[in-house]
């Protein structure tokens, strides 16, 4: 899509135009995070990089830290809707298929996402990044907890929400290291060894 310019967002109301230069603002920032590091990047590059001047960033966002964390906000929504669909998609299948399919579209979400991933594992303080990945563990432990809760019988799970929390920070912990790091070894050997670890941990979910 086309970048607009001034002279196109004066022709817009002024609830719009704002709108539409946070979009801009957020865009640029994203492409200067991922392409110059979290240091590196300052609200100069990010007003160079969207087309406007300092100033008019300054209109919209108080610091270089405000456009970061909008960006943040903004990707990692899109990660959280993408995993949870992973999940949501196949609660109504087997166990043991459940599990190994939900593995295989997370290792797909994190490899679509890597940059991003490594961005929040490797480079930015833990300030940063801290509020979005909770609030992305959450949305899955709860999915994670709701499905424990209604498949209780097949488990050896005496509490749902504790062995969920356990759960999807061990998967997403080594799925994360797992796209970042490249090991030698084969995704369907790791999918393997993931299955495994979660059916030793909850039961055979048969």
């Amino acid at each position: 899509m086309p970048r607009s310019s001034p002279r196109d967002l004066r022709k817009l109301p002024q609830q719009e135009r704002s709108r539409v230069m946070v979009e801009r603002i957020i865009a640029a920032g994203q492409i200067v995070l991922l392409r110059d590091g979290y240091e590196k990047a300052s609200t100069n590059r990010v007003a160079g990089e969207a087309g406007i001047s300092p100033g008019s960033l300054y209109q919209y966002f108080p610091d270089k830290e405000a456009v970061l964390a909008a960006v943040i906000d903004r990707h990692a929504a899109l990660l959280s809707e993408q995993l949870t669909a992973v999940l949501a998609d196949r609660l109504d299948e087997p166990g043991p298929a459940l599990v190994r399919a939900s593995f295989e579209g997370l290792l797909d979400v994190l490899t679509e996402n890597v940059e991003f991933v490594r961005l929040v594992a490797e480079v930015l303080p833990r300030t940063q990044s801290g509020s979005w990945t909770t609030a992305l563990e959450q949305r899955i432990s709860d999915l994670v907890t709701a499905y424990l809760s209604i498949n209780k019988s097949q488990t050896s799970i005496t509490d749902p929400a504790t062995s969920a929390w356990i759960l999807v920070r061990m998967v997403e912990h080594l799925s994360a290291q797992y796209v970042l790091e490249q090991p030698p070894i084969a995704r369907e050997k790791f999918v393997d060894e993931l299955v495994a670890l979660t059916l030793a941990y909850v039961g055979p979910l048969a």
